[in-house]
């Protein structure tokens, strides 16, 4: 089992930077991949950040430039660093852990970006 808690979201204006953190705690040991995601009202989920074990990053193209995915391994915890931050940025953010078995989610934090 791998436990997965979510914070950082809260209202920002237009412009503005918010960071977000992902905690991971049980069987991290068998997790590659710590993804963000993120839920726009009446909007598919999509992906928006991934990195793997090995530092390795990937972003949606409309994130590229603005949002940094991170990891401290010696704390368990994958950060979002999210800049310059627009309207369409508002969502709710989901943490995502691929381990070897199955995926693992989190509770989700919303972030709110006014205009």
């Amino acid at each position: 089992q791998v436990q997965l808690v979510e914070s950082g979201g809260g209202l920002v204006q237009a412009g503005g930077s918010l960071r977000l953190s992902c905690a991971a705690s049980g069987s991290i040991i068998s997790v590659n991949t710590i993804s963000w995601y993120r839920r726009a009202p009446g909007k598919q989920r999509e992906l928006v950040a991934a990195i793997t074990s090995g530092g390795r990053t990937n972003y949606a193209d409309s994130v590229k430039g603005r949002f940094t995915i991170s990891r401290d391994n010696a704390k368990n915890t994958v950060y979002l660093q999210m800049n310059s931050l627009k309207p369409e940025d508002t969502a709710v953010y989901y943490c995502n852990a691929m381990s070897t078995v199955r995926p693992y989610w989190g509770q989700g934090t919303q972030v709110t970006v006014s205009s």
